[in-house]
């Protein structure tokens, strides 16, 4: 039976890995990690490990037999949403599983995340040489992502790493082999001072995603956790960079939270401390023209980046309509709308006269008005502000826009595009589409209410609108995640009565919105 097939069923997750003696890593970490994100985890054991915090004493791998039996066994009841691999102990092993996933793609694509174990925290070798090979050149084609830490990056690519530059030519390199992304992890080294980096390559971009090294003694199985929760997310339906993201922060949550425990006389276990919920623990998305670009590749970026853009009146911006003419601007105004967006997407030779107009209604109704796309004209018509989407960001000029005194409002779509955005420090971000809409499609950047309103919890004091399919039915419940802004279209334009629409609006954000508690 498919793993999606049961509506309300948890997400069950596999992880096809060895046996940690000592609990840290391993198919134990995958365990606490699957259900730390909601999820059924189940579990091929490829190898009983005996090892403690301080020493690897073998490496007993199981028969290809029974390693078969039991993904076998697992495929007839207990489907899964996805797949972590971590110890492949030998070539035949990764032969074995590389075969039951080409026989598994037959039936329905699931996700594959390989974190490829050779080396343990302790230095000692957990898989056979020739592995490497096979799994380059069997297992990787058939994995969506392949984790290695810089020491594995090394024994993968048969390339040296010291640097970002390196780091990026060999996660080039390791790509290449056929897997669709390589994240590499970076908690082995420092390419700024303080600082951790992680690089996804995905053959279009490379992304940084840049964390504070935390000093813990309690870091065994980080690697197992970090990949076991990419899984995870990736069978919650997230899209690879917000489970990378999410990944990174519950594992960045684990060392900073998991401090108390006294386990063993080595290196203990990272913590499994539940959904991180902290914007601390999330990492900083580089972003073009940042000052830390000179660290993380191809010689960077030193010129700054705008960034603090003035703040609006109130953090809390209420109804939102999004309108494409003045006619609408004026009409809503006089229903006492204060937030609103004119949204032209087709560019004519009057664009400067109607958002000259719709300044100037701006102005009469002392309303906040924001310009989408057209900054330039935005900046010569004194706009109170502009909207912009991901895609805008690098051809707009944000020095100008913050120097004009312009507020901006930024569109995001997931973790991954959140964590980017509010490196501009923006007067608000924008996060959808919530739900479908008929405005545009939006079928792949869906959030629904859980992820909105773990996203609302991260930045509980900033000013966030929800957009996408919010009509006064669903209202009640986007409100409820802790955003200070609903943004709407059609449920206002396209209503029966568009004044009565407003009110209703109106009366429930009034009344419904509460800050988030702490």
């Amino acid at each position: 039976m498919s793993a999606v097939t049961q509506e309300n069923a948890r997400p069950i997750v596999w992880t096809i890995a060895g046996s940690d003696s000592g609990g840290g890593a391993g198919i134990q970490a995958d365990l606490l990690t699957f259900s730390d994100f909601g999820c059924h985890g189940c579990s091929a054991i490829t190898a009983n490990t005996a090892q403690n915090t301080t020493e690897v004493m073998a490496i007993n791998a199981v028969s290809l037999e029974t390693l078969r039996s039991q993904l076998r066994a697992l495929q007839r009841d207990l489907f899964p949403a996805a797949i972590k691999i971590g110890l492949l102990a030998n070539p035949g092993q990764v032969r074995a599983v590389a075969g039951f996933l080409r026989e598994l793609a037959r039936l329905e694509k699931v996700p594959v995340v390989y974190d490829p174990v050779a080396v343990a925290s302790s230095g000692a070798a957990l898989a056979e040489g020739s592995t490497a090979e096979a799994a380059t050149g069997e297992l990787f084609p058939l994995c969506d992502l392949v984790t290695p830490n810089l020491h594995e990056l090394e024994w993968l690519a048969r390339l040296p790493v010291a640097g970002a530059d390196p780091m990026i030519d060999a996660a080039q390199k390791v790509r290449q082999s056929g897997c669709a992304a390589v994240l590499v992890t970076g908690g082995h080294g420092e390419l700024a001072e303080g600082e951790i980096a992680d690089l996804l390559w995905d053959g279009e971009r490379a992304d940084w995603f840049i964390g504070n090294k935390i000093s813990s003694a309690n870091t065994h199985g980080t690697g197992c956790t970090l990949s076991s929760a990419i899984a995870a997310c990736l069978a919650l339906g997230y899209p690879l960079r917000d489970a990378c993201v999410v990944a990174k922060a519950y594992v960045q949550r684990g060392l900073r939270l998991g401090h108390g425990d006294d386990i063993g006389r080595g290196a203990g276990p990272v913590g499994h401390c539940g959904w991180p919920d902290d914007l601390q623990d999330f990492p900083q998305v580089l972003v073009p023209g940042d000052r830390r670009g000179q660290y993380y590749g191809r010689g960077g970026d030193t010129e700054a980046f705008a960034q603090g853009f003035a703040a609006p009146d109130n953090r809390v911006l209420g109804l939102y309509p999004v309108v494409d003419s003045v006619e609408w601007l004026q009409k809503l105004a006089e229903q006492g709308v204060r937030t609103l967006q004119l949204r032209i997407k087709h560019r004519g030779s009057d664009l400067r006269d109607i958002i000259r107009c719709a300044v100037e209604i701006g102005r009469r109704h002392d309303l906040r008005l924001f310009i989408n796309d057209h900054w330039q004209l935005a900046i010569e018509c004194g706009a109170y502000g502009v909207h912009l989407g991901q895609e805008d960001l690098q051809a707009a000029d944000l020095w100008a826009i913050k120097g004009a005194g312009l507020k901006l409002g930024i569109s995001t779509h997931g973790f991954y595009e959140l964590l980017r955005a509010y490196r501009y420090r923006p007067s608000y971000l924008a996060i959808g589409a919530i739900y479908a809409t008929d405005t545009k499609d939006m079928s792949g950047q869906l959030q629904g209410l859980a992820k909105l309103r773990r996203m609302a919890a991260l930045l509980p004091d900033y000013p966030l609108v929800a957009i996408g399919g919010i009509n006064l039915e669903r209202a009640p419940a986007v409100a409820a995640t802790g955003v200070g802004s609903i943004a709407v279209v059609s449920a206002v334009t396209k209503a029966e009565n568009y004044r009565a629409a407003v009110r209703e609006f109106q009366a429930l954000l009034a009344n419904e919105w509460q800050p988030p508690s702490m």
